[in-house]
């Protein structure tokens, strides 16, 4: 069978031009997880949505993710490339100009899982085209560096085009940059690939479309159950029940079809491996764990109220760390062949001390240079940790399961993410309210420090021209409000304290677990090897 030939031979020799170019198709589907991420605020007000209907918008693209990817891998073998990557841009800009036009809370979910199945797409075939573009050997480790690196990195790029349309315009209108760029996207696409491969074309023969569909149900319904079932009261609610059994119904189903079909769409005896469950642990409490960079993105915008492209560019500085991080990491393990042991536990290390350096400075005045330190070793953390746990999971799958070893670690970080957004979401609940309720029981008169914070309030706003009655009716609120800084604060605190011991509980399994300490992974050709008997 012959190879593939995807580029037009006037670009085959510039590797570079190459590289830049499927950077920025990736680029124009990831982009819109960071529009989302920077227009949150404003769809509440437009739509009249609630925090949790944002995150159930985030969470369905996900969920399209994961319910096409498993099938992805056979289109790439069916469709020719560049017809594939046009439809689908094109695709995903109608599914934009619906964003647009978009005043409907329902409407707006099943356009974002739909641009979860536009954004499975398209990266999928990009991450094909990269691996076609390296050799055997540094497939894995390269791949997966510019894949999940460019997913991290997404969310900062488009927020500084993004903020500064927000500060001079509309908020929709950067919908409009975004068409603009996809509209360019297209023509790159038609000036770099060949309209046909060269190569044999494999039928979509019994795909399991049935499958991709009660996935997606039991996707959606688990996201459903664990965001809304505190706003429910969990089971009490005939919503949440309904949830729950149908997602339980739809997972049983697909896990039964999977053993019974002659072509499932994943191998589920893949997680007969001891390994790939490590590794999909570890991946696990590593996304979990990242996620609190949100926190403090959240608490420069909420409570220290900075203009959008300051907190943009405290993205920028996570991302900048996160990037050297992870090509020296690559690099390291292509040159030297070191254990992924070695990177584990430098990653959970810093990034508990990330998160105890969060814990220890969180107040209610910090600066840009406090909060530099922390955030750049968040993206450290996250460079030392991508390539080695992506890695050891693929190659720690049998060879006959295929790409099943990228799927399962996709639905590792969906069900993390999961996790993360209803946990920490239901950690602030619960946190905000206890030290909320602890403030109060010292709001008496007999509090001296209580009476003259709001003596200090009254003469403010006495002095500012409001009678007696208005400055007392003030002070009260300014007294919540700053009451409720202090719990949110405290809150914060306890969260990452939380995070920062389950990441320096991990380090501690990895360095001391005795599979764990004898497990090494090498650049040969299956990238993982047992050490012999009596070598060890």
């Amino acid at each position: 069978m012959s190879k593939a030939q995807y580029f037009k031979s006037w670009i085959s020799r510039f590797e570079w031009g190459i590289r830049v170019g499927l950077f920025l198709v990736l680029l124009s589907a990831l982009m819109q997880f960071g529009m989302f991420a920077l227009s949150q605020n404003y769809i509440i007000s437009y739509l009249g949505a609630q925090p949790e209907d944002i995150s159930f918008a985030l969470l369905m693209t996900y969920a399209g993710i994961i319910s096409i990817l498993p099938v992805q891998f056979r289109f790439l073998r069916y469709f020719e490339t560049r017809p594939y990557l046009l439809a689908n841009i094109i695709a995903g800009i109608i599914l934009n100009i619906l964003c647009l036009n978009c005043n409907d809370l329902i409407f707006f979910f099943c356009i974002r899982f739909l641009q979860g199945i536009i954004v499975g797409n398209t990266a999928a075939c990009i991450l094909t085209l990269i691996f076609a573009r390296l050799k055997t050997e540094r497939m894995q480790a390269i791949g997966s560096a510019v894949f999940y690196g460019t997913i991290l990195g997404n969310a900062v790029v488009i927020g500084l085009v993004g903020a500064l349309v927000v500060n001079s315009t509309d908020w929709r209108q950067t919908y409009l940059v975004l068409i603009i760029f996809q509209v360019f996207i297209l023509f790159i696409i038609f000036l770099m690939l060949k309209r046909l491969n060269g190569v044999k074309k494999y039928p979509l023969y019994q795909l399991d479309w049935q499958g991709t569909v009660i996935f997606s149900v039991a996707a959606i319904s688990f996201a459903y159950t664990l965001l809304y079932g505190s706003k429910y009261y969990w089971f009490s609610d005939s919503r949440i029940r309904f949830a729950t059994i149908t997602g339980f119904l739809a997972l049983s189903l697909f896990i039964y079809r999977q053993f019974t079909l002659k072509r499932p769409l994943i191998h589920l005896g893949i997680l007969a491996r001891k390994n790939v469950i490590i590794g999909l642990c570890f991946l696990a409490i590593y996304y979990g764990g990242k996620d609190t960079i949100n926190l403090i993105y959240g608490y420069a915008g909420n409570i220290l109220k900075w203009d959008p492209m300051e907190v943009m560019l405290l993205g920028c500085c996570n991302v900048a760390a996160m990037v050297i991080s992870l090509t020296l990491s690559t690099r390291l393990m292509l040159a030297r062949r070191h254990s992924a042991r070695i990177y584990m536990v430098a990653g959970f290390l810093v990034m508990g001390i990330y998160n105890l350096w969060a814990y220890f400075i969180m107040a209610a005045d910090l600066s840009f240079a406090d909060l530099i330190i922390p955030v750049c070793l968040q993206g450290t953390a996250s460079g030392m940790l991508f390539v080695p746990l992506i890695t050891f999971i693929v190659s720690s799958a049998p060879p006959n399961t295929g790409t099943t070893g990228i799927v399962v670690a996709a639905y590792a970080r969906f069900l993390t993410s999961l996790n993360a957004v209803a946990g920490f979401y239901n950690l602030q609940l619960y946190f905000n309210q206890y030290f909320k309720l602890g403030a109060n029981t010292n709001l008496v008169p007999e509090n001296d420090l209580l009476s003259e914070q709001v003596n200090q309030y009254k003469q403010l706003y006495t002095a500012k021209g409001f009678s007696a009655e208005q400055a007392s009716s003030l002070a009260s609120s300014a007294l919540a409000q700053s009451i409720g800084i202090q719990s949110q604060l405290l809150t914060y605190r306890a969260v990452f304290m939380i995070v920062a011991i389950i990441m320096m509980v991990s380090m501690a399994l990895v360095l001391f677990v005795p599979m764990l300490s004898k497990t090494y992974l090498h650049w040969n050709r299956r990238m993982f090897t047992q050490p012999e008997k009596g070598k060890s």
